[in-house]
């Protein structure tokens, strides 16, 4: 039985009215409760014990601090990406490192925090501790908007490029090989775009290109093998899974430790998370902490073959049924 015209617009205005709440409430619920938790920072020097009971007093569960011998080391625990930041504390007074090409937003808290660390006497003479950034984020884009405004786009046009190929090519193997191609050249173009014009990130080209294709590949095979698999209601499924639930929680414009747990964390193993994090490793820290975000893309774009393969033996299967019912021709 038929649903009457008005039942329709009823239950679309009312379903539409609910994907507004949710797509509101995922967009700006995780950026309305950015706060450190358990941010990894290290702390280094003859007074790091001091240093680090008393932040970990002041700030409970907002650090997960651990004590280096020296400032050598805790150097290389920022570029090592094992920490965001490092307190540097010895008799002589307290200095901050941070590693703002980690994320612009922490290394800010940390500013902040580096004033609170300012010992009395430094403010007897109007002197600040010292911030250095040891490792910092590209000069075109100190505070990381443009490095953020490219994961919404880029999750998008992927999404975008498994509904084109879903609806307009009825093979699925020619479909698994658009979305090979729309890869390459996506990411080709991405990098291109994002470092010859726009200037938002130094690194190798071959290599940013490489990361950007792989999150095409991982984000359009997954989509297209889902609409493969189960459907045109798959493309819904993938949309909302990257764009609803993965992009909020990518942390690109912040960090995973800013957000609320343990989203930050679940947000590291889908593709939007994953690829700014590797971006990150391969653009300013020589691909230092890219095996994990490497390795979920790497799942991502199995399980988008995997998907498609299916899919193609669905189609397969569904031919031949059709094939079965169809009647003999009669004979003459």
């Amino acid at each position: 039985m038929k649903s009457s015209p008005a039942v329709r617009a009823l239950g679309v205005a009312i379903g539409a009215a609910l994907l507004q709440i949710v797509m509101i409430t995922a967009f700006a619920w995780p950026s309305a409760h950015l706060a450190p938790r358990r941010l990894p920072v290290v702390v280094a020097g003859p007074a790091a014990g001091a240093v680090a009971e008393r932040l970990t007093h002041a700030r409970p569960g907002a650090f997960a601090i651990t004590t280096r011998p020296d400032e050598a080391s805790a150097r290389r625990a920022l570029t090592d990406r094992d920490a965001y930041g490092a307190i540097i504390a010895s008799p002589s007074g307290t200095r901050v490192l941070t590693a703002s090409a980690a994320s612009p937003a922490v290394a800010q808290q940390l500013d902040v925090l580096a004033q609170q660390f300012a010992p009395k006497r430094d403010a007897a003479v109007n002197a600040m501790p010292a911030v250095q950034d040891v490792v910092a984020a590209d000069p075109d884009d100190p505070r990381g908007t443009g490095f953020g405004g490219m994961a919404l786009p880029l999750i998008m046009s992927s999404i975008a490029g498994a509904a084109f190929l879903t609806f307009t090519v009825r093979r699925v193997a020619w479909r698994a090989a658009g979305v090979l191609l729309f890869a390459l050249l996506g990411g080709l173009g991405s990098a291109a775009i994002a470092q010859g014009w726009m200037s938002l990130l130094p690194g190798p080209y071959l290599a940013i290109a490489g990361v950007m294709a792989f999150t095409i590949a991982a984000v359009t095979g997954t989509v297209a093998g889902l609409a493969a698999a189960l459907g045109r209601a798959g493309l819904g499924v993938g949309a909302i899974a990257f764009l609803l639930v993965g992009n909020p929680l990518s942390a690109a414009t912040s960090a995973p430790e800013l957000l609320p747990r343990p989203w930050g964390e679940i947000g590291q193993y889908l593709p939007p998370g994953a690829s700014a994090t590797l971006l990150r490793s391969v653009a300013f820290f020589d691909g230092a902490g890219a095996v994990r975000p490497l390795a979920v893309l790497a799942g991502w774009t199995v399980l988008g073959a995997v998907l498609i393969v299916l899919g193609a033996r669905r189609a397969r299967a569904g031919q031949a049924a059709a094939a079965d019912r169809a009647p003999e021709p009669a004979l003459t």
